[in-house]
């Protein structure tokens, strides 16, 4: 009899299969003066300034198993913050790394650190705080991009950034490209197995959110959006109390927040303006 380990497909060179994980989310406040609606953006921009920004992003990183060769920061004026990661795979040569998918086992001979892929292998963020005079509510909106090339997942990080941020509505898309290919010469177009992008998150965050998904298989493409369910007033009021407004009151806010994260959720307006 062949052996598992005999079976186990060879593959050609280096693991040049790009992984880019899309991760945004959107965090919505209740702030209805021109003087809240200031506070927060400056609470925000100090809670998420460059430097928390890229302790998230070095987590990531370690998570993920990649390792930090560059590291640019910037904090915006009048608001925003931003960061660029470059990272690499590994530096080991000669480790034996196993990779089951529907498609066969690989085993991975040589893996190192190579400049032509470090324009692949990347960990940005950007910030977007946002408000209006004409509304009561105010957004904080952050982008993450994780991009990598050869055996590491960015799929691996999705818990840790969903718990980094207050996410009422959170996008998330995934892609494979390219292909590598095994001693043969046979095409691999992916190197695990996945079905949906919720299979990565936690099942208690799940829960917590109305979720969908809009997947093409033939082109390795995952895309799953995410609604918080309940809405507890006072998580969303910016420097007020919620047992000082009345039951009506609260009602209307809570009416107002979830228009605002449905349109969010949907990428469209629904909703007539209110006069």
């Amino acid at each position: 009899m062949v052996s598992e380990l005999e079976k186990k497909l060879k593959l050609y060179g280096f693991n040049n299969l790009t992984k880019t994980l899309s991760f945004n989310i959107y965090d919505v406040c209740y702030a209805k003066s021109a003087r809240e609606q200031n506070e927060y953006i400056e609470y925000i921009d100090e809670q998420y300034n460059s430097d928390r920004l890229t302790q998230i992003l070095r987590n990531v990183t370690e998570i993920i198993g990649a390792h930090i060769l560059n590291i640019s920061k910037q904090d915006y004026d009048p608001q925003g913050a931003s960061v660029n990661i470059l990272i690499a795979e590994c530096e080991l040569i000669n480790e034996e790394i196993d990779c089951t998918c529907n498609q066969g086992i690989f085993r991975q001979l040589e893996c190192q650190t190579i400049h032509a892929h470090l324009d692949k292998s990347h960990v940005t963020v950007h910030t977007y705080p946002e408000n209006h005079p004409a509304k009561d509510i105010s957004t904080f909106r952050v982008d993450i991009d994780v991009s990598t090339c050869g055996q590491i997942s960015p799929l691996n990080a999705l818990n840790y950034l969903i718990s980094s941020f207050d996410s009422d509505i959170i996008t998330i898309d995934y892609r494979v490209r390219g292909f590598t290919r095994d001693l043969q010469g046979k095409k691999f177009f992916i190197d695990h197995n996945i079905k949906s992008i919720q299979d990565y998150i936690d099942k208690e965050t799940l829960n917590r959110y109305d979720a969908i998904d809009i997947n093409v298989f033939q082109s390795n493409t995952f895309h799953t959006k995410m609604l918080i369910k309940e809405i507890d007033i006072q998580n969303y009021l910016f420097n007020q109390d919620a047992e000082e407004l009345s039951l009506k009151k609260q009602l209307v806010i809570k009416e107002r927040l979830r228009k605002e994260m449905i349109e969010i959720y949907n990428g469209m307006n629904i909703y007539q303006e209110e006069s």
